[in-house]
């Protein structure tokens, strides 16, 4: 989730072609010719990519830390990427049809993997490289809906020391939710920001007799590659799971492109009726940029047939206006930043930047100077999860105890 984009971009001047004239030149007169004296003093685009490098290198704390230059930002706040979640709306729906246990085992397995193009990569696409999205403020909200409320999100910035954002998904028509939060510890390597995802979500189904199916879905680790070609891009690295409470688990296991051999966001998933049981179903492919199928079983069929197309149309997130929005709500209160950063305007950006974030301290030392701690507006903090020990202790996945944020105004699950 980072952040899941800590990584940064090649500074817009550069994306957009922009530079100093070349060639000779005959100089002007008067203040004309001290500003392009002024001009030619400015730190080239590639310049200041490298100077930022350098100085993460030599950081040994958690990068996360780090007040990030204006010029490799993105516009859009960390609140926001718990979207990402809902943009497959239908096959998000479709996870209540299953019909047994395997099949709702498959179905969840595909949605987590249909969110993975959108979450890690669609940036990269659009804009060239990844930038690094602004760091929510304490008590920051994102709230969205898709195809007229018929699946809800709610967002919220639950610390900000360290920085971590729950969420929660739901279509009450058909029973289903996602409830998770997230963090980032970061680090610096020698070619590569190493970016460990630290929560979970958990996934409940509303069956037809009243009963609750969960799903754990533990988050990948993220590797952010390109940094000394300017280009930066995301690979997902090491395995995530899948634990369902009927006690089926999916095993994903991710690679990328290699020196040698490789393909670029490869991952191989197995789905097993138990933990250390036979393997039943083996899907290999990309998450982003292709298809995946399966591998295993060759019976009934399913031997090379298309599982996924990671790169099939998604459903954005709707969201109300700005001028509706609370003070609180991302897309208002980010608004004078996010408007500089598209412009180009970075001077502009990060004033206003520095201005939301001096706001924002000092709530917090009148509430310390109050003795009156922040109270959170749509989550509860759940200090060790119940839920979350169970289905954690199926599969032997560590931690074996973690914190949730509990949504205080589910409709079903």
């Amino acid at each position: 989730m980072t952040n899941h984009d800590e990584a940064t971009a090649v500074p817009a001047a550069q994306k957009a072609g922009k530079s100093l004239p070349s060639g000779r030149c005959c100089p002007a007169p008067g203040p004309a010719r001290h500003a392009s004296a002024s001009l030619r003093q400015q730190p080239s685009p590639r310049r200041r990519w490298t100077s930022f490098l350098k100085s993460i290198a030599s950081f040994s704390g958690d990068l996360s830390s780090l007040t990030a230059p204006p010029f490799i930002l993105s516009p859009t706040s960390l609140s926001e990427f718990p979207s990402y979640w809902g943009e497959p709306t239908t096959l998000f729906a479709a996870i209540a049809d299953g019909t047994t246990p395997e099949d709702r085992q498959l179905r969840v397995t595909k949605w987590f993997l249909s969110t993975l193009s959108g979450q890690f990569t669609r940036r990269e696409k659009e804009t060239g490289s990844e930038k690094k999205p602004l760091n929510p403020f304490l008590g920051e909200q994102f709230n969205g809906t898709w195809n007229n409320g018929e699946l809800i999100l709610h967002t919220e910035q639950v610390s900000h020391h360290p920085p971590v954002t729950a969420y929660y998904l739901e279509n009450p028509s058909k029973g289903v939710s996602f409830e998770g939060n997230c963090a980032q510890k970061t680090s610096f390597s020698a070619r590569s920001i190493s970016v460990k995802q630290v929560g979970h979500g958990i996934l409940r189904v509303k069956l037809a007799d009243g009963s609750v199916e969960s799903y754990l879905v533990t988050l990948p680790r993220l590797k952010i590659e390109g940094l000394w070609l300017g280009s930066p891009y995301v690979e997902l690295d090491g395995e995530s799971y899948i634990q369902a409470s009927h006690g089926a688990l999916t095993t994903i296991k991710y690679s990328g492109r290699g020196w040698v051999s490789g393909k670029s966001h490869s991952f191989t998933a197995e789905v097993a009726p138990a933990p250390g049981a036979p393997v039943t179903h083996t899907i290999s492919g990309v998450w982003s940029g292709g298809h995946s199928a399966f591998v295993k079983p060759s019976k009934n069929g399913l031997e090379g047939q298309v599982f996924l197309n990671a790169d099939e149309e998604r459903s954005p997130v709707e969201v109300k206006p700005v001028e509706e929005q609370a003070e609180f709500e991302s897309r208002r209160a980010w608004k004078a930043v996010a408007d500089g950063i598209r412009r180009g305007d970075f001077e502009t950006a990060s004033a206003a930047k520095t201005a939301l974030e001096n706001s924002e301290r000092q709530k917090r030392k009148d509430e310390a100077a109050a003795n009156s701690a922040f109270q959170l507006r749509l989550f509860d903090k759940l200090p060790n999860d119940p839920e979350y020990k169970h289905l954690a202790a199926l599969c032997n996945h560590k931690p074996e105890e973690e914190e949730s944020y509990i949504f205080k105004a589910r409709q079903t699950v």
